[in-house]
């Protein structure tokens, strides 16, 4: 009986607006052939606000910082805001104390792909958190903006094969860290006002631990899909000059292309009423919801986190999760967490929601 907890997320201190934004790609292209419709292609996101872990003019983010100084900033930030939201996590659990004075988790699952670490989150984040030195551990590196939700099915299969045990997800994302004016495709314009900084965490237990949770029945309730020939719609490369997100055209259809995928695993008797749902661009939030029969209303935790906070990558699904707690679906409504990654990967669970109360 698998059930998923309150994630609590962390964001840094620097709110940036898409004004600033858009202001700070003017004044670094002036003269880009683009430069009267960029501020339209921009808003077309939707996005109002992200939260970045340094200011727009570090060198790290807007600045001219070498791949080097990049990496050091990004892991350095994503470990601090992960060390936050799992504390929370712990905290908000009673988890935070346990046999030999350790927190009483049994696994930690990471995932992480912005900046670079060996070694990787999970195993900076034991001694910070008091995790026993025997925890179990696994890391997600590239999986990026599936992360989160690839992270959660793989604590599932855990829970499920060892009853009666508790796992931490953390996922943590300094996206900032791909804000690079060398890049001044159409593409890489959108992509530096689409990204925001988090972290998140969350605990997966066979057990209940009190309080509202998504219950997954088991593994059998989870999708792993990786559309075939996708490598190239969206992909991280790394240059002397810092770290670079790339897609092509075929990435916009990337969302309509695995939906009937996902549509033939959930199956046609199997109502979905609620959804948390990748906030990876409006046209993918809205085409998740029609294909699962959902409205606006029924998307809106996804599109608030879109609006306010920006893609979050692998930390999305779970700040969508918990934005679902503070307005909850009933106790035992149907619904499903789904999200997509790079080239063009669907991660997704189904399951009920679980309020006790």
């Amino acid at each position: 009986m698998p059930l998923i907890s309150r994630p609590f997320t962390t964001f840094p201190a620097h709110k940036v607006t898409t004004t600033e934004i858009v202001d700070d790609i003017r004044a670094h292209h002036p003269d880009h052939p683009k430069a009267r419709i960029l501020p339209r292609v921009i808003g077309n996101l939707g996005i109002e606000s992200r939260y970045f872990t340094r200011p727009l003019a570090a060198a790290t983010v807007s600045g001219t910082a070498s791949i080097e100084d990049r990496s050091q900033a990004a892991f350095a930030d994503a470990l601090a805001l992960a060390t936050q939201a799992a504390t929370r996590a712990l905290t908000a659990t009673g988890l935070d104390t346990g046999p030999g004075g350790h927190a009483d988790i049994d696994a930690i699952i990471t995932t992480h792909s912005t900046g670079w670490s060996v070694p990787n989150l999970d195993i900076h984040l034991i001694g910070p958190l008091g995790l026993r030195p025997t925890v179990s551990r696994i890391a997600l590196t590239t999986m990026a903006c599936a992360g989160g939700t690839q992270a959660l099915i793989r604590a599932v299969d855990y829970v499920t094969a060892r009853p009666g045990t508790k796992v931490l997800v953390v996922a943590a994302e300094v996206i900032s860290t791909v804000y690079n004016h060398n890049d001044d495709g159409i593409e890489a314009m959108i992509y530096k006002a689409l990204f925001g900084d988090s972290a998140a965490a969350c605990i997966v237990s066979s057990e209940p631990l009190g309080g509202p949770a998504f219950h997954i029945a088991g593994p059998a309730d989870s999708l792993e899909f990786v559309l075939p020939d996708s490598l190239d719609r969206y992909n991280g490369r790394l240059g002397g000059d810092g770290f670079h997100f790339d897609s092509t055209k075929a990435a916009l259809s990337g969302a309509a292309d695995v939906l009937p995928t996902v549509l033939d695993w959930i199956g046609p008797h199997q109502a979905v009423d609620w959804a948390a749902i990748h906030p990876g661009s409006p046209p993918i939030i809205a085409d998740t919801a029609t294909a699962l029969g959902l409205d606006d209303h029924d998307a809106r935790h996804a599109t608030a986190t879109l609006t306010h906070e920006g893609n979050l990558g692998g930390v999305s699904i779970l700040r969508v999760l918990e934005r679902t707690h503070a307005d909850p679906p009933e106790h035992g409504a149907p619904g499903v967490a789904i999200a997509y990654g790079p080239g063009f990967t669907t991660a997704a669970l189904r399951g009920t929601w679980h309020n006790p109360a």
